[in-house]
C-alpha cells in the first residue's frame, strides 16, 4: 500500500470552497481534467454509496463511489471502482479546514492505494501532482475569479 499527499492553501473561505467541491458529481465544474460527469441511477450527489461515472478530457474513463461526507468535517471520502489507472484499493479523503488568520482555507487529498504495475514513485507522483495539485491549483483560479 502507498499514500499519495498533497496539501494547499487556497485563498478563500471554506464556506465557498466546500460549496465548490462538496458536490461529488461536480468534479467538471473546477477540475480541468475532468470532461463530464454524471452520477449513477439518478440518486442524489450526496447520497452516501452514490456512483460518480466520469470521463477525463483525453477519454479515459472512470467510476468512483462516494463513501462518507461530512459538512461538520468539511470531508469526504471515495474510492475508485473503475479506473484506467493500474490501481487497486483505491481510497481517498479530501478534508477542508479552516486558517483562522484571514480568509483562507488548508486543503489536504490522499489516497491510500496498491499499484498493479510499473513504478509505485511514479504513480504516486502522477495521482499527487497531477490529480491532487491540479485540483488545488484549478480551485484557487475558480474561486479567485470571484473576489
Amino acid at each position: 500500500m502507498v499514500r499519495a499527499y498533497r496539501s494547499s492553501v487556497i485563498d478563500a473561505p471554506i464556506g465557498a470552497v466546500w460549496a465548490t467541491i462538496r458536490d461529488f458529481n461536480a468534479l467538471p465544474s473546477w477540475h480541468p481534467a475532468i470532461a463530464r460527469s454524471e452520477i449513477e441511477g439518478g440518486r442524489p450527489s450526496e447520497a452516501i454509496g452514490c456512483v460518480r461515472n466520469f470521463y477525463l478530457q483525453d477519454g479515459g474513463h472512470l467510476r468512483e463511489q462516494l463513501l462518507a461526507l461530512s459538512d461538520i468535517d468539511h470531508t469526504f471520502v471515495y474510492n475508485i471502482l473503475e479506473s484506467p489507472m493500474p490501481v487497486k484499493n483505491y481510497v481517498a479523503t479530501v478534508r477542508l479546514t479552516r486558517i483562522t488568520v484571514g480568509e483562507r482555507t488548508f486543503a489536504e487529498w490522499w489516497a491510500d492505494f496498491e499499484v498493479t504495475s510499473g513504478p509505485q514513485e511514479a504513480m504516486v507522483a502522477q495521482i499527487g501532482d497531477g490529480v491532487f495539485v491540479g485540483g488545488f491549483e484549478a480551485l484557487q483560479k475558480k474561486l479567485a475569479s470571484r473576489r
